[in-house]
Parts: structure tokens; C-alpha cells; sequence
């Protein structure tokens, strides 16, 4: 079981009139990885840098392995930051910019040089140990920036969106890269992003944010599956959305009305009569059926017509607009040899989904 590692406790922050942050409470728990996730301007770098004791709350706590530490200077708190510049000294090598630290702090010479050579083997980097920052490719940079950071041994890393500068696929290996890392190392990682596919790929938990305040903080699987609202569906990936309003209700399921068909589903979040939601449904979660696939029409298809088919190698997407004028999405796995996603712009089709797999959401 993890121990708790830092606590926010009633922390608010504000810069002037503009409040950056709402009365938030946090648990980061001793060797998670942590993302929080949201828009631009959303509070999420602003916890990292209250985390730090960059910035200090206008109310509440901060508590880091048990200690309030709310007052205390950034030295004196054992964490260490990693930014999305990477901050490498360019006329020092590889092992002098991871070294630095560790001789600020006086520690012993041979010590240095073991724990050093210990982290460049970590981070698969012994072999550009002499070259300069400027010889380096960016996820090598990287790598040294994390190094640098870690050998000094911190009791929590802050990452404020150290992948953003990189290419795609250089990103998407140093996702897997980074979590590997937070694995051997042991340490406690706080990862700030806006990118919803690099926070659920890499954390053990998720803080979707918005407007300062956290609007779910649960696995990625939590927060994918069973969003908490309206917004966190919309965020974390695609989502199709249809407005109604429950026409009846029991503790067991509700009735509603999805273009102009009725349903009825689990009433999961005790919802009642006449109360306006919001059915989702992801797009893999969408069935789309063919003329000569359908036999008889069963109440849960929806009918309308390809607007658009938008093949990404593994998958297809179809843009579908139903008879409503209603545009929905729907994913589909791409099979060479499988003709029937060989769909034509403007063929009839019909879609449905698997009960169970739609969320209701009240608005």
C-alpha cells in the first residue's frame, strides 16, 4: 500500500483578481505517478509550483512526508523540477550538468561519481557521458534533464510538460521511456500535461482540472470509462453526446428518449423523472451497420448516412449524420481482407451500442 507523500489541504492561490486556484484538497500517495490534466490556464502548473514552494498559498496547507511545509523554502523541501525548457547548462557535459546538484550540495567526490554513473546507466546514457548538451537529440536532453534530478535522490519529481517540445513519435517513446524510469527509480512522479492520451498512458492516477479546481482525480480507466460529468467526458477523448430529458425513473433503471427512440438504462447515479442528461457514448463503443447487414431494423438503431470515412491505418473513423441532422462518430478496427469497411460517402447505415455502454451524465 502507498503512504501518503504530499497533502493539500484547503489550498487556494490567487495572482490580483484572477483566482488561479480554488479551496483544493490533494493526496499524492509515496510512488504514484500523478498527472494533472487539463486546458491552458486550468491551476495545474500552479499546484506543481505551490508543490515546490515556487508560489505560496493565499489559504490552506501543504504537507510533504508529513510535515507542513507551507512556509518553507524550495531548498529546504527535498523535491526537484523538471521543466519543459530542460534548463541544461550548454557548456557543461552530460555528467557535469547531472553532477551539478550533487556539488552544490558538497557531497563527496567518489560519491558523486558513483551516483552519477549509476543514473546514466538508468537512463541508457553512460556512453554520452562527455558530450555537450547541443550533441544531444531532444529525448536524450531529456533524459538528462530527468537524471539531473533524480540523483539527488528527491522525495517527489515535478514534471510541468516535459515532453511537450518533442516530435510525436520521439513523445510517445519517452512516455513509455519515463514510466519505465518512475518504475526503477521508486520516486514519486507529478506530471502536469494537457494531453489526454500521454495522462492515460502513463499514470498510475489522473486530476482532470478545469478552472481551478479538480473535476475527477481517479485511474485513467475511471476517468475514461465512468466520467464524473459532462466535462470530463468531452475532455478525455471523443465522446458523442445526446441531450434529453429522463421521462421515467426508479431506483433501478431510467426511461429516456434518443433521437426520437426510447431507451431504457441502468439508473446508475440516481436520477429522476423529467431531469435533463446527456447520454454518451465513445466511438468504439458505436456499431454501424449496413443496408444488407441489418435484416430487420431493430428500436435501438439509429439511421443516417456516411458523411465522411477518414482511414488512420488501424482504424477507420465514419463521420455519420443521423435523420435528426445530428453528426456522430464511430471507430472502427481496420481489416485488410474486411470489405465492410469499405463504406462509400452517402450510404445508408444504421448504428447502435451495447447496453451498459453509454454513460448518463446529469447536466
Amino acid at each position: 500500500m502507498y503512504t501518503n507523500i504530499v497533502e493539500l489541504k484547503g489550498v487556494s492561490k490567487c495572482f490580483g483578481d484572477y483566482k488561479a486556484l480554488e479551496t483544493i484538497d490533494l493526496t499524492i500517495q509515496n510512488g504514484e505517478f500523478i498527472t494533472l490534466l487539463g486546458p491552458s490556464g486550468c491551476g495545474k502548473t500552479t499546484i506543481l509550483r505551490l508543490i515546490s514552494g515556487l508560489e505560496k498559498p493565499d489559504t490552506g496547507h501543504i504537507f510533504i512526508n508529513g510535515q507542513d511545509v507551507t512556509d518553507w523554502p524550495p531548498e529546504h523541501r527535498h523535491l526537484n523540477m523538471v521543466f519543459q525548457s530542460y534548463a541544461l547548462f550548454p557548456h557543461m557535459t552530460v555528467f557535469e550538468n547531472i553532477a551539478f546538484g550533487l556539488r552544490c550540495r558538497k557531497i563527496a567526490k567518489n560519491e558523486i561519481v558513483e551516483r552519477v554513473e549509476e543514473i546514466l546507466r538508468i537512463v541508457k546514457l553512460t556512453k554520452l557521458a562527455q558530450r555537450k548538451p547541443d550533441q544531444l537529440s531532444g529525448g536524450q536532453q531529456q533524459r538528462v534533464a530527468i537524471a539531473r534530478a533524480v540523483v539527488n535522490r528527491p522525495l517527489v519529481l515535478l514534471l510541468d510538460e516535459p515532453l511537450s517540445a518533442l516530435d510525436y513519435n520521439l513523445r510517445k517513446d519517452m512516455q513509455v521511456e519515463l514510466k519505465q524510469l518512475q518504475r526503477k527509480l521508486g520516486v514519486t512522479f507529478v506530471f502536469v500535461t494537457h494531453d489526454q492520451e500521454e495522462a492515460l498512458s502513463m499514470s498510475d492516477r489522473v486530476a482532470v482540472m478545469n478552472e481551478g479546481h479538480i473535476e475527477q482525480l481517479g485511474t485513467p480507466r475511471d476517468v475514461y470509462e465512468e466520467p464524473a460529468n459532462l466535462y470530463v467526458a468531452e475532455f478525455i477523448g471523443e465522446t458523442n453526446v445526446f441531450e434529453t430529458k429522463v421521462i421515467r425513473s426508479d431506483k433501478q433503471t431510467v426511461e429516456v428518449k434518443v433521437e426520437d427512440k426510447r431507451f431504457t438504462f441502468k439508473n446508475k447515479r440516481g436520477l429522476k423523472t423529467r431531469q435533463e442528461v446527456c447520454v454518451t457514448v465513445r466511438p468504439e463503443d458505436l456499431a454501424v451497420w449496413r443496408q444488407e447487414e441489418v435484416g430487420e431494423v431493430s428500436d435501438d438503431m439509429l439511421p443516417g448516412k456516411v458523411e465522411q470515412v477518414i482511414y488512420k491505418g488501424s482504424i477507420v473513423e465514419l463521420v455519420v449524420r443521423l435523420e435528426s441532422n445530428k453528426r456522430i462518430y464511430a471507430t472502427e478496427f481496420f481489416n485488410e481482407d474486411d470489405e465492410k469497411l469499405d463504406y462509400q460517402i452517402g450510404e445508408r447505415v444504421w448504428v447502435n451500442w451495447i447496453p451498459g455502454w453509454e454513460v448518463i451524465l446529469p447536466v
